[in-house]
């Protein structure tokens, strides 16, 4: 018998929640054959048999959220009989009780196993759940193989009165709690506002494709914004490359995709790659790979409601803007007052790595190419990101 551990889903994942699964105990299985469909952090991913055999265990349930390297499933050779015990990969066998040479008597079939302080099998982040939850691992019966114990048991194993009134966080929204609190816990965010008179732009101005343009254009005038920072070693790295990770709100939480190259894009290229994004997330198609490796970040969170607003940067970034609801407002003109519309702006920054005066000419920078509407047709080139560092 061999199990199949949950593998590395990429960047950054730490688990992921079981959704569906496409295969029972006792199905016959080929290699790439699906077997079962989780959710991630990032998206909904298939997951395929890594070799032809015969389900003998489904060990995580529908609902449970499983670690990176947790068993999955338990399958047995093509050709091995029920009776195959077989090893169980990744595992050490068991020690047996002193080999006395006496007939073992039958088994019967396994119950969940109650376990003890000293034969607790249980994955790292199943145990940090059950502290997290004061629940005592020795008072659970693991039901996984060989006694294991799964986040499905521990939730069996909270008295009724903590669960009541709650639901888990799962899918988009677990990865959501864990990446704000560790926004929180790592960057010293601070946020600069101001806002950029509009009122010369037609009415059904496609507002994120203007502000990604008008990224792009400020990470030419100030790249220390277009990087990653690691503070492990003390590091940053500024980036030619422009890859706008692009907030977008679903039913099913919210999806940060990524607009990869966008200096080289010419501004319908950009409008038509936000609409297929867009397209993607509502119809949860959006793939893992598409929602890694993003350099600066984008929220036009004005779609929704909100003038101004401190926002969260996802590490390794340094740097997120956000665009408020379009208003109208009176402003000085030459002399008069007139009745415009106002897009209100803010730039949250990492103040370990940026400077407050790098952040303020970034923001200059959106507004200038917003407010004289010049969003570049092609690519900005690299000379000048380049360029400007050496200033």
């Amino acid at each position: 018998m061999k199990v199949f551990e949950l593998p590395d889903l990429g960047e950054g994942l730490e688990g992921a929640e079981i959704v569906s699964w496409h295969v029972g105990v006792g199905d016959k299985v080929v290699v790439d054959q699906p077997m079962v469909s989780v959710e991630t952090a990032k998206a909904v991913v298939e997951i395929p048999a890594p070799w032809s055999g015969r389900i003998t265990q489904l060990i995580a349930k529908t609902g449970d959220i499983v670690s990176t390297g947790a068993p999955l499933v338990a399958l047995a050779d093509e050709d091995s009989g029920p009776e195959d015990s077989g090893t169980v990969v990744g595992t050490l066998p068991e020690s047996s009780s002193a080999n006395t040479g006496a007939a073992a008597s039958s088994t019967p079939a396994r119950e969940p196993t109650k376990t003890s302080e000293k034969s607790i099998r249980v994955s790292p982040a199943v145990r940090r759940l059950a502290r997290e939850a004061g629940i005592d691992l020795a008072s659970v019966s693991g039901t996984g193989l060989g006694g294991t114990i799964t986040t499905h048991d521990l939730e069996q194993a909270r008295p009724a009165s903590a669960r009541d009134g709650y639901e888990p966080l799962r899918g988009v929204r677990r990865a959501m709690a864990i990446n704000m609190a560790r926004s929180a816990r790592e960057v010293p965010g601070s946020t600069v506002t101001d806002e950029v008179d509009v009122g010369h732009w037609p009415p059904d101005a496609d507002v994120t494709s203007r502000l990604a343009g008008a990224l792009v254009a400020a990470c030419s005038t100030e790249p220390a914004l277009n990087a990653w920072c690691d503070m492990k070693r003390m590091e940053r790295k500024l980036w030619d490359e422009v890859h706008i990770a692009v907030a977008i709100n679903s039913p099913d939480g919210l999806f940060i995709p990524v607009l990869r190259n966008s200096e080289k894009l010419p501004i319908a290229e950009i409008r038509r790659r936000l609409e297929k994004m867009k397209a993607d997330v509502l119809s949860r198609r959006t793939r893992p790979e598409d929602m890694t490796g993003a350099t600066i970040s984008l929220s036009n969170f004005g779609m929704l409601g909100g003038l101004h607003a401190a926002l969260a940067i996802v590490p390794p970034q340094v740097a997120i803007l956000g665009a408020g609801r379009i208003f109208e407002a009176a402003r000085p003109s030459v002399g008069e007052v007139k009745v415009t519309r106002i897009l209100p702006l803010s730039l949250t920054f990492d103040h370990r790595v940026v400077t407050g005066a790098e952040a303020v000419g970034f923001l200059n920078a959106v507004i200038v190419t917003l407010g004289s509407d010049a969003v570049a047709e092609t690519s900005r080139g690299r000379g000048g990101m380049q360029d400007r560092r050496k200033a």
